[in-house]
């Protein structure tokens, strides 16, 4: 039997911006620059994507492979690292955190992920910048909300829980202890914890008050859980379960906003309503500015990189009543959401 659903939560007036891997689409993501850069912007909360090291450390990256967003294929001795695994059911060849000690991650140097639409940041940022750590990311949190003079959210991922417990590199019981260790511990404190995984989120509401969220992609299902799709849990029953361990809902955009095969916009669905019927907060991702990203009739020019009418795009889920959003250029996002 279900537990009651909490009661409904109201949707705020001033919907939190979320840096999406930092303001990632102007500086090469999961960097301190792009972090600090993110804050600069009016961010409410810096995202950082979690992996583990093979010492034990917790570093940002969007992935624990490695190849797209560092410098690592251009160091001859960690040729022989390069191998193919098996992440959540799938066969990836690269290069993975968890074969490098932190020592040897701190060689590398981060890379754009999208060179192709975002040049500009590969040309004048590709080799700049370290992997950071989770410690030196808190430590940049610190600093900045004195210097800002407002609080910085963390909206920590943890990436592949079930993969990483396996083997013996478990992030929930560190990150808990990472954080509290910071000041990080209430319901209160603006921490909040994802994943795209279920039993993790259901052993972290065991264990901590801090907010937690269930991310929910278009297609697929949690890893962790299968035979279990995506498309249940937004359900107004897959909703109101999942309210009994978490705070809120991370859908990606179509889930609120679907398109039709020419990739224009169709009428919203019912998931901001329904989730907020469950006492679920609902934070979409991922917001970005380049044409490639926007829904057909938002775009602007000829090249995919070319940037649309992104503040159009933002109106249009802040109006349906959205509490959030992670964002990939924050300025604009700030810009653009009601006063």
């Amino acid at each position: 039997m279900l537990a009651a659903a909490p009661t409904p939560q109201a949707t705020p007036t001033h919907p939190v911006v979320i840096a999406h891997r930092g303001a990632s689409g102007e500086r090469p993501e999961h960097t301190l620059e792009a972090y600090r850069l993110a804050i600069a912007e009016g961010a409410d909360f810096i995202e950082p994507d979690l992996v583990m090291t093979k010492d034990g450390h917790m570093v940002a990256r969007h992935e624990n492979e490695i190849s797209g967003t560092t410098d690592v294929s251009a160091h001859p001795e960690f040729a022989g690292r390069k191998t193919t695994k098996t992440i959540d059911g799938h066969p990836i060849t690269g290069w993975f955190t968890e074969d490098f000690t932190l020592a040897e991650l701190k060689t590398l140097r981060a890379r754009e992920r999208m060179p192709q639409l975002r040049p500009d940041n590969a040309a004048r940022y590709d080799g700049r910048f370290e992997i950071p750590t989770l410690e030196e990311i808190l430590a940049l949190v610190a600093e900045q909300d004195k210097a800002a003079g407002r609080r910085i959210g963390l909206y920590p991922e943890i990436k592949h829980s079930t993969y990483f417990q396996a083997l013996g590199l478990a992030m929930e019981r560190p990150l808990i202890a990472a954080l509290a260790k910071a000041g990080y511990s209430k319901a209160s404190d603006p921490v909040i914890i994802q994943s795209f995984e279920v039993n993790n989120l259901k052993t972290l509401h065991k264990m901590t008050k801090l907010k937690l969220v269930q991310l929910v992609a278009s297609q697929a299902g949690p890893p962790d859980v299968p035979g279990t799709t995506y498309a249940q849990m937004v359900t107004p029953a897959g909703l109101r379960t999942i309210a009994t361990y978490a705070q809120a809902i991370g859908p990606e955009k179509p889930l609120i906003v679907p398109r039709d095969k020419d990739g224009r916009s169709l009428a919203p669905t019912s998931l901001v309503a329904d989730a907020h019927a469950a006492g679920l907060i609902v934070h979409p991702w991922t917001f970005r500015s380049e044409n490639y990203f926007l829904p057909t009739e938002l775009r602007k020019g000829t090249s995919p990189a070319d940037h649309g009418d992104a503040a159009a795009e933002y109106r249009m889920f802040y109006d349906l009543g959205v509490d959030g959003l992670f964002s990939e250029f924050p300025a604009e996002a700030v810009a653009a959401r009601p006063r």
